[in-house]
């Protein structure tokens, strides 16, 4: 099966773009696919649909889409879209990028060597180290939580940028960390996360950060029931519980779909890899109605100034996945 199996969990989301029939024709028909979780799951995927549906608000323009349920949809459905000569977005093996090079894809999470591939990254390193700044600073026992999802080395990278961030404001902070597990099933376990998180509050953490997909909503749960504080990913999920969700690192696929889809309409799309950090306004932290009392504005200076120096190079934040 090779690589889209190997990378089905971070493939999350891949558009793939193309006119479609003759040169001549100018129907223009994105696509994306929603990965393991759902497109309403309040995280990665639903950043993606807020892309997609930007785009078809403002061109008119419809995209396609399809959900993968399980694994072995992912490559069978691009093909099936590819081979009708639509655009389409799906689970991405290079092998089909390969197979299809006049078609133009893009891939969020993972990186393609080929010349009709946008690999899209994220350094989520970077965010992740705000969050974890933020996380030590409202926390009253010394002691903060990690819940990730699949254990792969993206998600790795989450939770070292959190204990770089949460280790300079306290050096002597006690971080506990668990994944929920090493299949693609761990974006989609709310269960499983609430326990995770629970077991970390039960021992005193008193803040936990969630970067699992779907399953992070049941750690956001867990927090409002303990009466403590979560931390969301990708998508801002302040709202979700107000007042117990500290903030959330934003992770701006929406974006990155929106502005897929729009060079691929414009013929402006081209291969090779575009990295989004703080600096690019690819990451960062909300700060909202639903969390403005749990941010002080002392520890708001102190993430604005952190910000400005990781901008700056003052602060470099290890990426796991450069290691």
């Amino acid at each position: 099966m090779g690589f889209a199996s190997s990378l089905s969990a971070v493939l999350a989301v891949l558009l793939t773009l193309t006119l479609i029939g003759p040169a001549l024709a100018q129907e223009f028909v994105p696509a994306v696919v929603f990965d393991m979780g759902g497109k309403f799951d309040k995280s990665f995927n639903e950043a993606a649909y807020a892309g997609a549906e930007r785009f078809k608000k403002e061109t008119g323009i419809a995209y396609r889409e399809f959900e993968v349920t399980a694994e072995a949809q992912r490559e069978q459905a691009l093909r099936n879209m590819a081979r009708r000569g639509s655009a389409v977005v799906v689970g991405i093996g290079f092998s089909l990028a390969k197979e299809f090079p006049n078609l133009k894809f893009a891939i969020v999470d993972a990186v393609v060597d080929l010349p009709n591939v946008q690999s899209i990254v994220f350094k989520e390193h970077e965010g992740s180290f705000l969050v974890g700044m933020a996380a030590a600073m409202a926390s009253k026992t010394g002691k903060v939580g990690f819940v990730g999802g699949m254990d792969i080395p993206l998600i790795r990278r989450f939770a070292l940028g959190y204990e770089e961030g949460a280790r300079y404001v306290n050096p002597k902070i006690e971080i506990f960390q668990n994944m929920t597990g090493t299949t693609p099933a761990a974006w989609n376990d709310p269960t499983r996360g609430g326990e995770l998180a629970r077991s970390q509050f039960d021992r005193g953490a008193d803040v936990v950060y969630a970067a699992a997909g779907a399953t992070g909503l049941g750690v956001l749960q867990a927090a409002k029931d303990k009466g403590r504080l979560a931390i969301g990913v990708d998508s801002n999920q302040n709202h979700i519980h107000p007042g117990t969700i500290l903030t959330s690192m934003i992770k701006r696929v929406d974006l990155a779909v929106y502005e897929t889809f729009k060079a691929a309409k414009d013929g402006t799309l081209k291969g090779g890899v575009r990295s989004l950090g703080v600096a690019e306004g690819g990451v960062g932290y909300a700060i909202d109605q639903n969390n403005r009392s749990l941010i002080t504005p002392d520890m708001e200076k102190r993430l604005q100034q952190a910000r400005a120096d990781i901008v700056a190079g003052k602060i470099k934040v290890t990426d796991y996945m450069a290691k």
